[in-house]
Order: structure tokens, then sequence, then C-alpha cells
């Protein structure tokens, strides 16, 4: 049986995690202290959770090996690299998991935890402890952006993860959507799906739209505010301002929505709210649409998702000649790396562009006068 787990409590509309010892109930401080940090930051609840869980994991394996922190710190560079690999292949077993049946982790997953353990041992480091993991070698990247300006971008890397296959997200074609668009039931999942297309919004952030403060009706812009006190536990993930411009012909629907439901929504302040049931003029909630998404298979057959619809947009933007960094700004991404996940390139896409590149500069190294 696991020796800590991990605990929810709620405030108000705020959630907090913490980590207990099972049998004792006491709060593990540390890493307690490190998710009331990131609550601090404004990270979203899912994020926390799983850097929760993700210590809890690790804080388990330590027990199992009678291990404390400042032994990990006293380690020499091979004992440590022993250590963490040891305990991203435990991982992989499965072994970390009260789930009988539940399936195997992924490398990614186990990657994933493994940089959260790393991102918790270097806020330890930044504060009162002494420390320093010498698995962690730094590393510099150096980026442009689509005008040529220089960004130097710092990391801390590990040489022991596991090897990737490869994020290749799941996306959505344009038939299908319309597809859907057609069989909806009502103008609001149609403009919930046109939206969702349309501004490479994450669910969360459209289901907290507000239609007086988040909407620009002569502009037709759609805004992300960040808030922690919505009705229906919608937020954003990260604590900043995004807008996203939407057609003229998906504003309309938006306008017709709002006139055809006008006397429950301009009851409350959201703008996406429920139709029928005992929950009627309500805010919709994050399972409301999904139920929806699920009927729509359904009757249609096809599959779609919030997330599915996000890698829509940006491959439809990548495919129009968007700059990364305007696709990865427009999808609220903290990091380039995230934005590539999303864009599916080919190998076919690689020989192409490699075949306009060499008729553009044919004499590029001088060989016509090497033959």
């Amino acid at each position: 049986m696991a020796q800590y787990i991990v605990v929810l409590y709620r405030e108000v509309n705020q959630k907090y995690y913490c980590i207990r010892e099972r049998l004792s109930g006491d709060i593990v401080l540390e890493p307690s202290q490190y998710l009331m940090h990131k609550t601090r930051q404004k990270r979203s609840p899912n994020t926390i959770k799983r850097s929760a869980y993700a210590l809890s994991y690790y804080l388990n394996y330590m027990a199992m090996e009678n291990l404390k922190l400042d032994m990990i710190w006293e380690m020499k560079y091979e004992e440590q690299h022993e250590h963490f690999t040891n305990f991203l292949h435990w991982l992989r077993n499965g072994i970390h998991s009260n789930e009988k049946y539940q399936k195997k982790p992924s490398n990614e997953t186990c990657n994933a935890y493994l940089k959260e353990v790393f991102r918790f041992y270097e806020f330890l480091e930044r504060g009162e402890r002494v420390g320093n993991l010498k698995v962690l070698s730094d590393a510099q990247f150096i980026v442009r952006n689509s005008i040529g300006i220089k960004r130097v971008l710092k990391r801390r890397s590990f040489e022991g993860y596991l090897k990737e296959q490869g994020h290749q997200g799941r996306s959505i074609e344009q038939d299908k959507i319309i597809v859907l668009l057609q069989a909806c039931a009502n103008c609001r999942d149609q403009i919930l799906l046109l939206l969702l297309a349309e501004t490479g919004f994450r669910i969360g952030e459209l289901l907290g739209v507000r239609y007086e403060k988040d909407i620009n009706f002569k502009e037709h812009i759609i805004y992300v505010n960040f808030r922690e006190d919505n009705e229906n536990e919608a937020r954003a993930k990260n604590a900043e301002l995004r807008r996203a411009k939407i057609s003229n012909e998906t504003f309309a629907i938006l306008r017709f929505y709002m006139e055809e439901y006008k006397d429950l929504i301009f009851t409350q302040e959201f703008l996406f709210i429920n139709l029928s049931d005992d929950y009627k003029g309500k805010p919709m909630r994050y399972g409301t649409v999904y139920a929806m998404l699920e009927r729509l298979e359904h009757k249609t057959g096809i599959k779609a998702t919030p997330h599915m619809l996000r890698h829509y947009f940006s491959n439809e933007r990548k495919k129009d000649g968007w700059p990364i960094e305007l696709i990865s700004r427009a999808l609220g991404h903290k990091n380039i790396e995230t934005t590539m996940k999303y864009l599916n390139i080919s190998d076919d896409e690689l020989i192409e562009v490699s075949d306009v590149f060499y008729q553009r500069h044919q004499s590029l190294y001088g060989i016509d006068h090497l033959l």
C-alpha cells in the first residue's frame, strides 16, 4: 500500500493539493509547499494535480528504497543517474499505481513524471536547501522568431530519459466538422464547435467567456481572461490575456444564438449555458460539452474532442503559412516545443520543401565549378 497519498482540499472555487503520509495523516511539508507554489503561480488545477501525483509516486519509490532527499544530493553522478533511471523503469512497469488493471504508462508519461520531480528539486535548490543534482546538465538553444530576433533558451537536461515514440496528436478534418455541425441539435452546439475550430481556445477557456466582458462585438474578437471564481469551474490554463478574431459568418451565428436564447443567457454572465433539464440557464460545465460530443459521435460515427479541434486550428494555420511563433501564441503555449507536437509534419512535406529550397539555391556550394 502506498505510504504517501495525494489529498484535495476545496475553498470556495479554489482547489488545493497536498501530499500526506497515509498512516499518520501528516502533511509532507516540502512537496506540499511546492504544490502551493504552483497554485500561487496560477497554474491550472489539472497541471497541479499531475504534479502532485508525480511527486507522490516518487516519494513512494524513495520510501521503498529507504532513501531521503538529502541522500540523493550526496550521491555521485553515477549513483544519481542510476537512481533516476531506476525510478523511470519502476514507473514504466506500472508498480507505482494501486490500480490493478490500469494500463501501464507510456515512455512519454514516465519522462513527464520525472521532469516534474526535477522541477521539485530545483524548487528546493532555490530555497533554503543546499544541494545540486549532478545528472542535470545545462544546455542552451538559440531560436529566432519570424523577424529574425534571436532568443536564448536555457534548459537543464537529463541523458537518461526513456526513448519516446513522438507525440502525434489527433486532429479532425474540415469535412467531418461540417458533418458534425449539420448534426447539431441546436445553434448553441454549432457555435461552440465553430469557436473551438476558429479560436484554438481550450474548452475551459471558452466555457469561461462572459458575453459582456469578453466579446468585442464591433471587431468580432473573443477574449480569454484568467479567472478563478467561475461558477462552472472553467478557467484559462495560464494567467494571461489572449484574444482571437473569428469570421463574420461565425459571428453571425453567435449573434443568432444569443438572440435565440436571450431569455436564458441574459439572466447570468456566461456565454454558454445549459438549455434544458434541471440546470437550464446555468453555465455549461465540461461534462456537458463531452456528453454533447458523445451524442454527435453516436449520430455521425465521427469522434471529436475539444483538443482535436485545437489540433485542427493549428494545422490549418500551418497550411496557410502562419509562422510557428504566431500559432504558439494563439494556442497559449509557453514553449515552441509544445506547439511542434500539434503540427502534423510529414516526411513528404520535408521532401517537398527541400526540393523547393534546392531549386532556389542550385549553386549553393559552387558545385558547378567542381565538375
